[in-house]
C-alpha cells in the first residue's frame, strides 16, 4: 500500500512539474502593437489640487438625433472625449463652432465651457474619461 501511494505521489509530482514547465512565460517586449496618441495634456497645469476627492472614470455616452449635451463648465472637471461613430457639433465658449468625427478627440481642460449637439439623423456615440469630483 505504502509502495502504491509513493508511487502515485511521484506521478503526481511530475505530472505538476510538467504542467508548471510548460506553462507560457509572459512576454518582455510588445509585438505588432501600435500606439498613437490622441490628445493629451498636463494635469498639473489645470488647477486641481484635490485629486484624493476625485474619480478617474470613462463613460459611453450616446447622443441620439437632435440630442443636446447643455452648456457645461470643465473647470472642475477635465475629459477627453473621444468619438466612436457619427459626427457631433460643439460649441464653445470663446472659439468657432467645431464638427468632430468619428476618430477624434475633444480635449476639454479646465479653461473650456461649451454645449454640444447631433444636428445628423444617426446617433453619436462618444467614450468620455474625466477626472470627476466625488
Amino acid at each position: 500500500m505504502v509502495t502504491k501511494l509513493t508511487a502515485l505521489l511521484c506521478v503526481l509530482a511530475v505530472g505538476t512539474g510538467l504542467s508548471a514547465a510548460s506553462a507560457q512565460q509572459p512576454p518582455t517586449e510588445n509585438k505588432g502593437v501600435k500606439t498613437e496618441p490622441l490628445s493629451g495634456y498636463a494635469l498639473g497645469k489645470q488647477g486641481l489640487d484635490d485629486f484624493a476627492q476625485r474619480q478617474f472614470r470613462i463613460r459611453q455616452i450616446t447622443l441620439e438625433p437632435g440630442g443636446v449635451a447643455a452648456f457645461h463648465s470643465h473647470k472642475d472637471r477635465p475629459a477627453l472625449t473621444y468619438i466612436m461613430q457619427g459626427s457631433l457639433t460643439e460649441h464653445r465658449k470663446g472659439g468657432p463652432d467645431r464638427t468632430y468625427k468619428a476618430g477624434e478627440v475633444l480635449t476639454e481642460t479646465t479653461d473650456v465651457e461649451h454645449w454640444a449637439e447631433n444636428t445628423t439623423t444617426e446617433p453619436v456615440i462618444v467614450i468620455s474619461a474625466d477626472l470627476f469630483k466625488e
